[in-house]
C-alpha cells in the first residue's frame, strides 16, 4: 500500500475509533495514563464505584468517581443502562476481582435511562422476560456473550471454507422454487390485497405479479448451489432462510441462517468428512476466541441443570461437552442399523417413546436421534443411506432401490445438526424421482440442464447456524441464540 494512503487509513481510523475497547483497557498495564472510555452502566454503588461494559467482553471495568467534585445532580443522572463518556487515569485497582481501575477526572451522559422505566435492572430476568424485551436483552450478560460466540462462529464458517478453497456464493432470496417439496413457503407477491386478480382457473393470477410468476421466500439455496459447484468446483452459501411451519419449538424458527457447501466430484464419504471437519473447525474457533464467555455460560447451565431432577440433568457440561466433541471422531451408522438398535432398545421395549419404533421406513423422530447420540453411541452420529420415500428428490438412489445416499449429523441436545446427501447426478433417474413426487421438471428445467451438460459425482449439505449456536453456548431455547427472532405470531422488532 502507497504511504500516503498508508497514513490516511490510520489518520482516518484514529477519528472514527478515538476511545479504546474495555476489552483492550482490562488488558493495559495500568500506569497512570490518561484514558477516555465510552459505555453504559451496569450497576453504581455507593455513589462512588460505576461497573462500565460497552459489549467488548464479559468483564466490567471499574471507573471511581470523587463525590464531592461530581456534584450531586450528575450523580443522580448515573443509573443502570445509561450512556456515558468518562476521562480518567488508569490505575491498579486496589479492590479485588479486577486488576486496574479508572480514576474519574471527567464525566459526561450522553444518554439517560429513568431509573423508573428502564426494564434490565441489575437482578435474574427470565429469557421469556428477555425476549419480550429483544431491543434491550443484548445488554444483559448472558445475550451478550451469546452474540459475541455467533460473531466468533459465523467468522470461523467463513474462514474454514476460505481455507478449504470454497468460493462464496450468493444464492437468491426470493425464488419460484421450493428445493424440499414440502409447501411451507412465504409467499412474495405485490398484487393488490381487496383486488386480487383472478385466472380462468378461479385462482390467483401471479401472471400480473411483479415477477410474472408465483414466488417465495427461499427454503434453501441448494439447488442454485449445484449450479455453482457445477462451475467452480467448490462453493458454500451462508444466507437467511423462511419456513412457514407452524412449529413452536425449541428448536425451530421462521427464520434462520443456513449454511451450505456444494461440492463436485465428492461422494457421500467425502460429505461425511467435510462435516465433521467443518463442525469441529466451529467448535474449535469458539473454544479459543471465547473463552470467558464460554465459561460463564458453562456456570450458567449447571445453575439451570441443578434445578432439573437428577435423571434429566446432563451428564457434562458445556466446555466438557464441546471439548469431548473435538477429541472424539463422529460415529457412522446406516439408517438400517440404528432402526435395530432402536427397535431394541429399552425405552422402546418399555413403551417410553412417545412415537415407537416399529417397522424399517419411518421417519426418525427427536426422541430417537437423541437416544441414538447422547444414550447408545454417546457421541456425535453420522447416520445415513436413509429410505428414499422420507427424503427428497434430488437425493442419489441406491443400487438397491430403496435407499438413498443421505446423512443426518446428530449432536448431543440438539439432534440433527446437519442434513445432506449425494446428490443425484444420472438425468433420467432424477426425472423419474420428481415426477415421483409430484414436481413438474419442466419447471426445473435449468436444474436438470447440470445432468445434460457435463454432469458428475457431487455431495453437499445443509447447517442450521442457529442451532450450531445453541449447541455451542448450551442455550435451552433456539430463540434465545438469534438477535431478533421470527416465530409463529412473533415479528416483533
Amino acid at each position: 500500500m502507497p504511504e500516503k494512503v498508508h497514513l490516511c487509513l490510520e489518520r482516518t481510523l484514529s477519528q472514527t475509533m478515538p476511545t479504546p475497547r474495555i476489552d483492550q483497557i482490562l488488558t493495559t498495564r495500568p500506569q497512570g495514563q490518561a484514558i477516555q472510555v465510552q459505555a453504559w452502566v451496569r450497576t453504581f454503588r455507593s455513589k462512588r464505584f460505576i461497573a462500565l461494559n460497552d459489549g467488548s467482553c464479559l468483564a466490567n471495568l471499574q471507573a471511581v468517581v470523587d463525590f464531592e467534585s461530581m456534584g450531586e445532580d450528575l450523580l443522580k443522572r448515573i443509573t443502570t443502562g445509561a450512556c456515558l463518556r468518562v476521562d480518567g487515569k488508569l490505575v491498579e485497582s486496589k479492590g479485588s476481582g479486577q486488576l486496574v481501575e479508572l480514576h474519574v477526572t471527567d464525566l459526561s451522559i450522553l444518554g439517560d435511562a429513568s431509573a423508573d422505566d428502564y426494564p434490565l435492572q441489575p437482578k435474574k430476568h427470565s429469557m421469556e422476560f428477555l425476549r419480550e424485551k429483544a431491543h434491550l436483552r443484548m445488554r444483559t450478560n448472558t445475550m451478550a456473550a451469546v452474540m459475541r460466540i455467533r460473531h466468533a462462529a459465523s467468522f470461523a464458517v467463513h474462514e474454514f471454507f476460505n481455507k478449504e478453497g470454497f468460493y462464496h456464493l450468493h444464492t437468491p432470496i426470493i425464488t419460484s422454487s421450493d428445493a424440499e417439496g414440502a409447501g411451507e413457503l412465504f409467499r412474495v407477491t405485490t398484487l393488490p390485497e381487496k383486488a386480487i386478480p383472478i385466472n380462468e382457473e378461479g385462482k390467483a393470477d401471479y401472471d400480473q405479479d411483479f415477477f410474472g410468476q408465483k414466488t417465495n421466500l427461499t427454503v434453501s439455496g441448494q439447488l442454485e448451489g449445484e449450479l455453482g459447484a457445477m462451475a467452480l468446483g467448490k462453493i458454500y452459501t451462508f444466507g437467511p432462510t423462511f419456513r412457514a411451519e407452524n412449529s413452536n419449538t425449541t428448536r425451530h424458527l421462521s427464520e434462520f441462517w443456513m449454511i451450505e457447501p456444494e461440492v463436485a466430484f465428492a461422494d457421500l464419504e467425502d460429505n461425511m468428512e467435510l462435516s465433521e471437519a467443518f463442525s469441529k473447525h466451529i467448535i474449535a474457533a469458539v473454544m479459543d476466541r471465547c473463552k470467558a464467555d464460554l465459561e460463564f455460560l458453562d456456570e450458567r447451565m449447571q445453575k439451570e441443570e441443578q434445578l432439573k431432577p437428577q435423571a434429566q440433568r446432563a451428564t457434562m457440561g458445556l466446555v466438557e461437552k464441546l471439548q469431548f466433541v473435538l477429541d472424539n471422531p463422529f460415529v457412522r451408522c446406516s439408517y438400517t442399523e440404528a432402526i435395530e438398535v432402536l427397535k431394541r432398545s429399552k425405552p422402546n421395549k418399555k413403551g417410553k417413546f412417545k412415537y415407537p419404533v416399529e417397522d424399517w421406513g419411518m421417519d426418525l423422530q427427536s426422541e430417537h436421534e437423541r437416544f441414538l447420540v447422547e444414550k447408545h453411541f454417546k457421541s456425535p452420529v453420522i447416520l445415513f443411506d436413509y429410505p428414499a420415500s422420507i427424503k427428497a428428490f434430488y437425493m442419489r438412489m441406491n443400487e438397491d432401490g430403496k435407499t438413498v445416499r443421505a446423512m443426518d449429523v446428530l449432536f448431543p441436545g440438539i439432534g440433527e445438526m446437519i442434513g445432506g446427501s449425494q446428490r443425484e447426478e444420472r438425468h433420467d433417474v432424477l426425472v423419474e424421482k420428481m415426477e415421483a413426487a409430484g414436481i413438474d421438471p419442466a419447471h426445473l428445467d435449468w436444474y436438470l440442464d447440470t445432468r445434460k451438460f457435463g454432469t458428475c459425482v457431487h455431495s453437499g449439505f445443509g447447517m442450521g447456524f442457529e442451532r450450531m449456536v445453541q449447541f455451542v453456548t448450551g442455550m435451552g431455547n433456539i430463540r434465545d441464540v438469534i438477535p431478533f427472532p421470527r416465530t409463529p405470531g412473533n415479528a416483533a422488532f
